[in-house]
């Protein structure tokens, strides 16, 4: 029957006449037959299912041996013996160099048959010790998933005792060399159901033996943890952690964050290795045992290891939430890795780019799991905003992607913030920060943030920002017994000089610190100006002189010089002085008194007072960009408005004011704005009053500069439980306030007053409106009849021609202190700033009239930098402008201005130290030089240092694939990288929708 057999399996003949001859043989076989026929029919059957060349021939192989096992069984238990198997197991089947893959599957299919038989046991026990060889020999996943199947429909055969323990690990070894060779969609599937396969039979093990998982999983952190290995093990191994009950998870991240025997440089390859299994498609609660040990590790305060790896791979998890499949663990990952990653904001900068094309990819798919993405991206880049503030060029784009989403309420971002910080001490990570390579592409420096010194970061860049007061401070010479001013010496030099990227002002906030001042406490940044420039005064003032190189100039009379030596370098560049006058409005008698200032705080209106109703003394007009043309009026003083008007009653129709000046590049929504008009000037030279008053009105949300201005130079009535006593009237009457300007500072600081004590919660509240600022500003200035042009000049007025009126001042737009938050004890500093510089050559055009150099448009011509701690990176006045609309909780706070020199302002600019006429940064004294040069080549040996040190560690992190190429992909494109090839540790194909590895 054997030769029948073998005749009609090997014919020409069709396959349904095949069928029809090898129905009858079987159903002959089912009949009793003698014992050697029975072993023919076996070893052919054997045959054809071991070494069959088609399906088919396998296929009846199978057939037969069924038939032969259910109704021959003696004969059957006799053929199927241990020494048969054993021979198969050892040598195979088939001849050299051919032999049959199907082995497992003949031994699997016979066992069914012999389960009863008294050679059962030893059969066990042979396959007990033989699936433990084949282990260790490490099979294909094809191989290893038939023993799995094997193992698991006879679970008798499952090695015991010790041998099952290394079972276990030798399984566990197998699954890291697994790879897929194909990235075919099929060949996936079947590479995917093959791990499963084999991961599902340790879950089985461990479900009866759970002595076994702990040796195992020390076994998986043994091939993760490796620096040995050639090729990195398979992602497959994620398949094995996510059977690991989760009870005991923190045992196990405990002991392996406690065992000094684990290096820092294998952490780190391990941890690595795991992050990379989040691209795994079949994983359950990888997520949570990433996160657990990278909470693991912050908890030791393993900082350098949480460092590196976040920066490492950060961009690949943010790559795969383009996968849906492995899209929920991906975003779990990437929330614990930058909600944790507070210190710094370079995790969060590196995804940054890719926000914008990420969220228009999940909007595009417009599925529940894209929903759901989308609102915790959303809310994870609040949080992000929120912690680092202050690079709005960079958050722009990314808010306007996300700007049609939820924003969480600031009680959840602080909750999502603090709960999963690395730790709560802002000292432990101070030597991680900054994390920068090289110095800022702009060439400028930055400052490291102390502890919440943002506030006085970006006073000291607006500071070193100011040109002229910047040489004036670095001309000082040696032993001018100023030790603050040395300190700021040696910041500024630092700055303009140094190799570093960021350098810290430690010292220099040791030395200026405000003793009422918290430590650690975020401040106000105006309160600390003034307390800064009010010490630097005195400490000049009280005989601890500057040094400088002021020289006799023919062009300067010894009454000005000896007017202007009488200065402190603080009054030279901020000082300015104002006239507080209040007139008696029954006797009209003025009383008046001068003060000094360094800076105009000015108030914001009450909310229900009418800007456009307001009687301004100076009104304010804005005129867009342009070049700056004098008017042929230019010159022209105008009068006092007391001087010339009556005082004012209920029936009288108001004064014309006097015309302030203002030009500025205002954002587009303020584009209505009477004040932006270039005519405006014109118009209020012929009535002022009506022009701003029916004019000169910003829109009712919206304010500029000019209008705090005119705000705080108008006139206030004096009335009720606010009357003036009179000296000559000698009682209580009404009167009127007014502040007049009466000397210009070179440097005008602004402070917008946008904190205000709320008498309800008993804390300062914040002013969030947006106000819009001119870069160019003209300040009326009060000349006294009896001055002279020198003094005109020297008090740096715009007009020489002797009389009593206003002179008009010209100031340029120099650097904006931003605050980002809600209130003054908390939020954010940071600030823009350009140079500006002399438009204007030293010596007077032949006409006799100041004109801009090179003709370029006054809000454009100089580069505008952002400052922001550490990070200094390139901006523009457009920026500076709608900062506010886009991020509401980021306002102007503090502005400079520097004066522009016109024609009578020369002298003033003539008695300006030499360093300060911009022909070049001055020289230092020879131990600043030297401090400067010995730190310079410091920092050159630390660079050395730290690349040592990180190459370790970068060479210790597993290679993966360009994790770009995920975000960079085309849908159409199969090129992209991924895929089951032996570069993605296990990978799968941009094509098969969601599978990555």
């Amino acid at each position: 029957m054997d030769k029948i057999l073998e005749a009609v399996v090997m014919s020409s003949y069709p396959n349904n006449v095949k069928q029809g001859l090898v129905r009858r043989v079987i159903e002959a076989a089912k009949q009793p037959m003698d014992s050697e026929q029975c072993w023919s029919m076996l070893e052919l059957s054997t045959k054809l299912y071991l070494t069959g060349d088609t399906k088919y021939k396998r296929e009846i192989g199978k057939e037969v041996l069924e038939v032969y096992g259910h109704y021959h069984p003696e004969e059957f238990e006799e053929f199927f013996n241990v020494r048969f198997l054993l021979s198969l197991l050892q040598e195979g089947y088939g001849p050299l160099g051919k032999r049959s893959h199907y082995v497992l599957d003949y031994i699997q299919l016979g066992l069914q048959f012999v389960l009863e038989s008294p050679s059962a046991n030893s059969i066990f026990s042979l396959l007990r010790i033989e699936v433990l060889r084949k282990v260790c020999e490490r099979p294909s996943p094809k191989q290893c998933a038939k023993i799995s199947k094997l193992l698991t429909q006879h679970p008798q055969c499952i090695p015991t005792g010790k041998h099952q323990l290394l079972f276990c690990q030798q399984l566990i070894r197998c699954i890291g060399q697994f790879q897929c060779v194909s990235e075919g969609e099929d060949e996936i599937m079947e590479f995917l159901e093959q791990v499963n396969k084999v991961s599902g039979l340790l879950q089985r093990i461990w479900r009866t033996q759970t002595s076994a998982i702990l040796p195992s999983l020390k076994e998986l952190f043994t091939i993760i943890s490796s620096t040995e290995e050639q090729e990195a093990p398979s992602n497959a191994l994620a398949s094995v952690v996510q059977f690991v009950p989760l009870e005991l998870m923190d045992g196990v991240i405990r002991n392996l964050t406690n065992d000094d025997s684990i290096t820092d440089v294998q952490m780190m390859m391990a941890i690595g290795r795991m992050i990379d299994w989040v691209s795994w498609p079949l994983g359950k609660n990888i997520d949570k045992w990433i996160i657990a040990l990278l909470k693991g590790l912050a908890a030791v305060k393993k900082f350098s290891i949480l460092i590196e790896v976040t920066l490492s791979k950060i961009e690949k998890v943010f790559s795969k939430l383009l996968y849906p499949i492995v899209r929920e663990g991906a975003l779990s990952v990437l929330q614990y890795m930058l909600l944790s990653f507070q210190h710094s904001h370079e995790a969060f900068h590196l995804v940054l780019p890719h926000i914008p094309r990420l969220v228009a990819s999940l909007k595009k798919e417009d599925s529940n799991s894209a929903t759901s993405a989308l609102e915790q991206l959303a809310e994870l880049i609040h949080c992000m905003f929120f912690r680092f503030s202050g690079f709005p060029d960079l958050y722009e784009p990314v808010l306007e992607a996300v700007k049609a989403l939820p924003i969480p309420n600031e009680d959840r971002i602080k909750h999502l913030l603090g709960q999963n910080a690395w730790t709560s001490q802002k000292n432990e990570l101070a030597c991680f920060y900054p994390r920068l390579a090289s110095k800022s592409e702009t060439g400028k420096i930055g400052l490291i943030n102390l502890g919440n010194t943002c506030y006085m970061n970006s006073i000291i860049q607006s500071l070193f920002m100011a040109s002229d007061f910047r040489h004036s401070v670095l001309n000082l010479t040696e032993g001018n017994s100023q030790p603050l001013m040395t300190k700021l010496q040696w910041l500024f030099a630092f700055l303009e000089h140094s190799q570093r990227p960021a350098i810290s002002p430690e010292n220099f906030l040791s030395a200026s610190w405000p003793p009422w001042f918290t430590p650690g406490a975020q401040q106000d940044c105006s309160e600390y100006l003034k307390y800064l420039l009010d010490r630097l005064h005195e400490e000049e003032k009280t005989g601890k002189r500057i040094c400088q190189k002021l020289k006799e100039s023919s062009l300067m009379s010894q009454a000005v010089e000896h007017h202007y030596l009488k200065k402190t370098l603080i009054e030279k560049m901020f000082g300015g002085k104002m006239m507080t006058k209040i007139r008696c409005l029954k006797c009209l008698n003025v009383s008046s008194r001068e003060e000094a200032f360094t800076d105009l705080s000015l108030a914001f209106p009450p909310s229900d007072r009418n800007m456009c109703g307001s009687t301004s003394i100076l009104p304010v007009e804005e005129i867009g960009p342009q070049f700056i043309e004098p008017s042929d009026n230019a010159g022209q003083l105008m009068g006092s408005p007391w001087i010339q008007r009556k005082a004012p009653m209920a029936s009288d129709h108001a004064t014309p004011p006097v015309s302030v000046e203002t030009l500025g590049f205002q954002e587009p929504e303020n584009a209505a704005n009477p004040l932006c008009d270039n005519d405006v000037g014109v118009d209020s030279a012929k009535d002022p009053l009506s022009t701003f008053g029916e004019q000169a009105c910003a829109p009712k949300d919206s304010r500029s500069v000019p209008d705090l201005i005119n705000y705080f130079l108008s006139p206030e009535r004096l009335t009720a439980e606010n009357k003036y006593h009179c000296e000559k009237c000698a009682s209580l009457q009404d009167a009127e306030k007014v502040a007049e300007l009466t000397e210009g500072p070179h440097y005008l600081i602004l402070t917008l007053l946008r904190f205000s004590f709320d008498p309800r919660t008993m804390k300062r509240k914040k002013i969030l409106d947006n106000v819009s600022i001119p870069v160019v500003l003209k300040l009326p200035i009060l000349v006294a009849p009896e001055e002279t042009e020198e003094e005109v000049c020297q008090r740096g007025k715009d007009g020489a021609v002797p009389g009593s009126g206003f002179m008009t001042v010209v100031y340029d737009l120099c650097s904006v202190v931003v605050h980002s938050g809600i209130s003054s004890e908390s939020g954010h500093y940071y600030c823009y700033s350009r140079e500006c510089t002399d438009t204007v050559p030293h010596g007077q055009p032949q006409d006799g009239m100041p004109k801009p150099a090179s003709d370029k448009q006054l809000d454009f011509e100089i580069q505008w930098y952002l400052f922001n701690d550490t990070r200094v990176s390139f901006s523009s006045f457009e920026s500076v402008s709608n900062v506010t609309s886009f991020f509401p909780k980021d306002t102007a706070y503090v502005l400079f201005y520097r004066q522009r020199p016109g024609r009578q302002s020369c002298l003033l600019h003539e008695a300006l130290p030499e360093a300060g006429r911009l022909h070049g940064e001055p020289s230092l004294h020879k131990d600043l030089m030297e401090a400067i040069s010995k730190d310079n080549i410091l920092f050159l040996q630390e660079q050395e240092k730290e690349a040592r040190n990180r190459a370790a560690y970068i060479s210790a992190l597993p290679k993966s694939p360009l994790w770009w190429r995920d975000l960079d992909r085309d849908k159409d494109d199969d090129s992209s990288s991924g895929g089951c090839s032996p570069a993605a540790g296990g990978g799968g194909s941009s094509s098969f929708h969601g599978l990555v590895f």
